[in-house]
């Protein structure tokens, strides 16, 4: 019992065949018959829920494998002393169930071992109804649960499924620093970097010279996008993508942010817009038809209708909605617009008495989280929805301006080469642009973002302080115009959010319930 408990394993026994079936899933999946009643099966897992009668006891058993759990039949006095939480392993004989069951098998206890037991006074997760708000205060528990155990195994799917797809596609998978010495995106909400020791003087990091008593030396930051760097492999390698946590200084407390989050991130060589969305709408098919082929979708589609226990109108909504939004990320092709075609649908809907937005659309602002859920409601109809060419104003420095009709760049309302992906209800899920590889464009656009280029308006030179010459509070970007300065070549890349992606995917409406260790303004537990 011992070998069967540390391996947390189930094993069959039929007939004097042993044969090894590592889940509850699997366990789930068999099927008895009336010369195949004397199925024994030992099972271990963590008990979920315990039902008592005078006769009998009914325990449900789950190990994450399913969102399912296995019923098991115990003898009352068997079962005195478990309780919730308890982590055991159970050998009886499977059987089928009687009529009007749930389950159509239920697993009669012989023999019963609590492994690890739980105090079911002080353990948190109940049957009771629980909030999100408080679960998210104890993630490490709340992984137990089938529904974040699910997502769990949704996570692991989807991240092999990716990895099949770049890999059948050539490109190189790549570890960029989480440690950076640049704000990628420009906006300054990143994460500064010190080590524990580090002097303080008035409750701050500071030092008493400029560079005394920092580890770096120079300030240094949190990752927010592996984007520069990947650049920097593509100048060698012509298709890279990675994979990685992404952090975002952000106190927004909204359903689509946390501080903390995963984003696949790829560039290619290429000078072409329509390659690079191609690629993401490719990409993303990919995932789904891979995910298809497996039962995590109708897991998903399972649980959200069961957990009401009965048909209700919250419930057969996602028994339509789930499988179309799924089947329509598998059709295509998506449709895309302009920036300029997207305000001007918005105009347009507000002029019709349509819409009555709280911020009026307008080319300068951007669009809001009100205009891209109209657009992918009205241009996308349940289909994704690609947005190019937005104002060069309102986006990062390293973009390349739109290519006109007529091949040259617009003089008024100047555009970049640039998409944004909008999926129905979360919106936003990725973005992706043509870089800018002409050294002296991109200074000339470094200028115009306020980003400080000092050291090089002083001749200095950015390797004779190991990368540290830039007086920027956004950080050094001298080593970003050497891959300029020493040669390059057109090429584009994309982002893409993968937490995001699997609110969507899962119909789960706050990303603090997809991210499995939830980081947010105020917050970061365990």
């Amino acid at each position: 019992m011992a070998d069967s408990m540390s391996s947390t394993s189930l094993h069959i026994q039929h007939s004097s065949t042993n044969v090894h079936l590592p889940t509850v899933a699997s366990a789930l999946r068999l099927r008895t018959g009336d010369d195949r009643d004397d199925i024994h099966i030992d099972v271990v897992g963590s008990v979920r829920t315990i039902r008592r009668q005078k006769q009998r006891t009914f325990v449900e058993i789950g190990d994450g494998s399913t969102v399912q759990s296995l019923q098991a039949v115990l003898n009352p006095k068997d079962a005195q002393g478990l309780s919730t939480g308890s982590f055991v392993a159970v050998r009886g004989l499977w059987r089928s169930s009687p009529p009007d069951k749930k389950q159509a098998h239920e697993l009669h206890a012989e023999d019963i071992t609590v492994i690890g037991t739980a105090d079911s006074e002080k353990y948190p997760i109940q049957q009771k109804f629980q909030t999100p708000e408080f679960l998210r205060t104890i993630p490490h528990l709340r992984l137990r649960l089938p529904i974040h155990a699910l997502l769990s195994r949704l996570r692991s799917e989807s991240d092999f499924l990716l990895a099949q797809f770049f890999r059948h596609r050539d490109f190189l998978r790549l570890q960029p620093p989480i440690i950076t010495s640049s704000d990628c995106e420009g906006a300054g909400e990143v994460f500064s970097v010190g080590s524990k020791d580090q002097p303080r003087i008035h409750g701050k990091h500071e030092s008493t010279t400029a560079e005394e008593g920092r580890f770096f030396r120079k300030p240094k930051f949190l990752t927010v996008s592996s984007q520069l760097h990947l650049e920097a492999y593509m100048e060698e390698h012509a298709k890279v993508w990675t994979f990685s946590p992404t952090f975002r200084a952000e106190k927004s407390d909204t359903p689509r942010h946390v501080s903390e989050f995963w984003m696949l991130e790829a560039e290619i060589r290429t000078q072409s817009l329509e390659e690079l969305m191609d690629l993401v709408e490719d990409m993303i098919k990919w995932l789904v038809r891979g995910l298809k082929t497996t039962p995590l979708l109708d897991e998903v589609a399972w649980f959200k209708f069961t957990r009401h226990k009965q048909s209700t109108p919250e419930a057969d909504e996602d028994q339509k909605t789930l499988p179309m939004r799924w089947e329509k990320l598998q059709t295509g092709p998506w449709p895309r617009i302009t920036y300029a075609e997207a305000v001007q649908t918005l105009h347009k809907s507000v002029a019709q008495g349509e819409s009555a937005f709280i911020h009026p659309p307008s080319w300068s602002t951007g669009l809001q989280l009100e205009h891209e859920r109209y657009i992918a409601a009205k241009v996308g109809q349940g289909k994704p929805v690609f947005v190019t060419d937005y104002p060069k104003n309102i986006k990062p420095f390293y973009m390349l301006p739109s290519i006109t009709a007529d091949d040259h760049h617009s003089a008024s309302q100047e555009t970049v080469a640039c998409f944004d992906l909008l999926l129905p209800d979360v919106c936003e899920v990725a973005g992706g642009s043509l870089r800018e590889h002409r050294l002296q464009e991109l200074e000339e656009s470094m200028n115009g973002h306020s980003l400080d280029l000092a050291s090089r308006a002083h001749g200095n030179s950015p390797h004779t302080d190991g990368g540290n010459s830039s007086t920027s509070s956004e950080g050094n970007l001298d080593w970003y115009l050497d891959l300029r300065r020493f040669g390059s070549v057109p090429h584009g890349g994309f982002g893409f959010g993968f937490d995001r992606f699997l609110c969507y995917l899962a119909g789960i409406h706050n990303i603090k319930d997809v991210v499995s260790w939830p980081r947010y303004h105020g917050r970061c537990d365990c």
